[in-house]
């Protein structure tokens, strides 16, 4: 969420500081193939056309090693330690490229490119959908059915306060703004709040009391029965 510089260790990506980048034994230099002349291909005659292929000798080089380096063995390349800068908001398996960072070129060629791919560790309790975070709050039924203000953890600052209205059904939505990710394009995305009625496993002898007469007060019958629909879509099929 918020970006950060890190290390990633590279093999082969820096030129070898003993042989230059040459491969060869300082003092010594590569010698040009003798078999393809430094082109690293040879033609060969098949049926009246001449079909080109890689130099067995020098396994398409051009050039041969008769004396490798120590220190590189020969490849002209070493490890090296490279920083990257990861963005704010980056998405799990999001390609970053770094110019000029990559391996460097045969024989002191420059550096390619560093392609990095980036693997976003899930978070306990915040999910992600594009720039908004998305989390799942438990409420009381108290809390549904009276209305409440209760607080929500975010990841870019403190609690905030959620207006729980009147009513609250289990599953229902509620936008926080400006608590989500950040965009390419600046600014943050949305926080997306899902309530969820957690039912108590167990009553003590005063909530059970309290809730038989909710019960007694609210029969499902009529305007207040959750399971009216369900009839009426059966009786009249």
């Amino acid at each position: 969420m918020r970006g950060l510089e890190t290390s990633v260790r590279l093999p082969d990506a820096a030129a070898c500081a003993t042989c230059q980048g040459s491969g060869a034994r300082p003092g010594t230099a590569p010698r040009t193939c003798p078999v393809c002349q430094g082109l690293g291909v040879v033609s060969q005659s098949q049926g009246g056309f001449a079909l080109s292929a890689p130099c067995r000798e020098c396994q398409g080089k051009g050039f041969k090693i008769d004396d490798p380096c120590p220190d590189c063995k020969g490849t002209g390349r070493r490890e090296r330690v490279q920083r990257i800068r990861v963005p704010a908001g980056v998405a799990d398996g999001q390609h970053l490229r770094v110019r000029g960072r990559g391996v460097p070129g045969e024989r002191g060629g420059p550096n390619g490119d560093l392609e990095v791919t980036v693997h976003v560790t899930p978070h306990a309790i915040f999910g992600r959908s594009g720039s908004d975070l998305t989390l799942t709050v438990p409420i009381t039924f108290a809390e549904a059915a009276l209305g409440a203000t209760v607080q929500v953890p975010t990841l870019n600052g403190g609690p905030v306060g959620l207006k729980i209205p009147t009513g609250t059904a289990s599953g229902k939505r509620f936008r926080v703004r400006g608590r989500g990710a950040p965009r390419s394009g600046g600014g943050p995305g949305d926080l997306i709040v899902t309530v969820e009625v957690a039912v108590p496993h167990k009553l003590n002898a005063a909530a059970k009391r309290a809730v038989e007469e909710l019960a007694e007060a609210m029969p499902p019958t009529g305007a207040d029965d959750p399971r009216a629909h369900l009839r009426s879509m059966v009786e009249g099929s």
